[in-house]
């Protein structure tokens, strides 16, 4: 008995993993289809855990078996959320380096990853006017993560922001209206990129495709996006899988200048 109670550092490090690693991959398939087989599977596990202490052999050997396979079936079934799942880890190891490198370069460059005031100006007029007149527009704002594979689904510019500019690749006739642009936080690179969907299903309906891919981009992606209605003219924020509408084009600035300043 005094041993089942001995409990060391390594116990409970190994908990606090186990834990970590569940609240990830459960925030990635959160408000989706797979969260109520990832449900199931705890629930089967728990069981077989229970059985097993009960010493019910001829259940635990089944469920043990059950369990065997399905991690073969877990695998096909949560391709798309492991594939996610070790995405976001990837990205936070990576983003974690830059940050680091990045802050060390700010302080001797003074600050040079900042939006300037300028790029701002024309940024916020172009999204007022095609708000204004329901253009829907959809901008993704590049920070550490790499965009380029989505910057290869579409047409590279690498143009100054200009708010003409910007109007008219998203203006309806326009062959490049169809799609992103992404930017960084001085220069258009691309337009016309395609972006990955979210899975999400607890997204409110009056959010069509832009809202979604925006959505997509930036749970995989430390990319915060712009997205312009074309039904509501309303302007959108979506930053980490959330959205957030904005009230005014002064609030859509310094939410902006905080993204790229921070």
């Amino acid at each position: 008995m005094i041993d089942f109670v001995n409990i060391t550092f390594i116990d409970v490090l190994d908990i606090l993993l186990v834990a970590l690693l569940i609240y990830e991959f459960y925030r990635l398939i959160r408000g989706t289809s797979a969260m109520s087989i990832f449900i199931g599977i705890l629930l089967l596990y728990v069981l077989w855990i229970v059985v097993r202490a009960l010493d019910m052999k001829l259940l635990s050997t089944i469920l043990g078996q059950v369990l065997g396979v399905g991690v073969i079936a877990m695998i096909v079934i949560f391709q798309q959320e492991i594939r996610q799942f070790l995405l976001h880890f990837g990205n936070r190891y990576i983003l974690g380096r830059k940050k680091f490198k990045t802050r060390r370069r700010r302080t001797w460059f003074n600050n040079e990853m900042a939006i300037s005031s300028e790029t701002l100006e024309e940024i916020t007029a172009a999204c007022q006017y095609m708000s204004e007149t329901h253009t829907g527009a959809l901008i993704v704002f590049k920070h550490l993560s790499s965009l380029d594979s989505l910057i290869d689904t579409g047409d590279r510019i690498d143009a100054a922001v200009h708010r003409r500019l910007i109007e008219n690749l998203f203006f309806k006739n326009s062959p490049l209206h169809d799609g992103a642009i992404i930017m960084t936080q001085n220069r258009i690179l691309a337009a016309r990129c395609i972006l990955p969907l979210t899975n999400r299903t607890d997204i409110n309906p009056k959010y069509g495709m832009r809202h979604r891919a925006a959505i997509g981009v930036s749970e995989i992606t430390d990319a915060e996006v712009v997205v312009v209605s074309e039904e509501t003219g309303d302007i959108s924020y979506v930053a980490d899988g959330n959205i957030t509408t904005m009230q005014s084009i002064a609030e859509l600035r310094l939410t902006l200048e905080n993204s790229y300043n921070k």
